[in-house]
């Protein structure tokens, strides 16, 4: 006979439900601002195209372990859309963001060896490796 369905059965569901989804939404954190770094101009150009992201480089590398556990979103939100976007096994991915000109700013933007920052997602949405590319010298004037 089946279990008559009781306001304790109820409660004790939605309290997992609940916990569930703190445990879920509390992986990562947001972004901080991120010292002279100009997010706008990073956004602006994109596959780098243009050549601005080299200035924004040193800024990044230097907030670095602040990337560490923030969440896509916050990241999609800060850099802007990837240029490249790599999915890996199970639930995990790789952002790629060009940093100097390079074959990407061809038609179809195939993909290219040009220094890149790569942002490397875990299972849970949340940043667990930054890499960053050496950018190719240029010319002093």
């Amino acid at each position: 006979m089946p279990t008559p369905f009781t306001s304790a059965n109820w409660l004790c569901g939605a309290a997992v439900w609940v916990l569930g989804g703190l445990l879920v939404s509390g992986c990562g954190h947001a972004l901080p601002k991120v010292a002279g770094f100009d997010a706008a101009a990073w956004r602006a150009d994109p596959y780098a195209c243009h050549d601005q992201r080299r200035a924004a480089v040193p800024a990044l590398v230097r907030a670095k372990e602040q990337l560490y556990e923030a969440r896509a979103n916050d990241v999609t939100a800060l850099l802007g859309p990837p240029d490249e976007e790599e999915l890996r096994a199970g639930t995990e991915k790789v952002y790629y963001y060009y940093l100097e000109p390079g074959r990407q700013c061809a038609a179809r933007h195939p993909r290219s060896g040009a220094a890149c920052l790569s942002l490397r997602f875990g299972p849970l949405g949340t940043v667990t490796e930054v890499l960053t590319d050496p950018l190719t010298p240029t010319a002093q004037p």
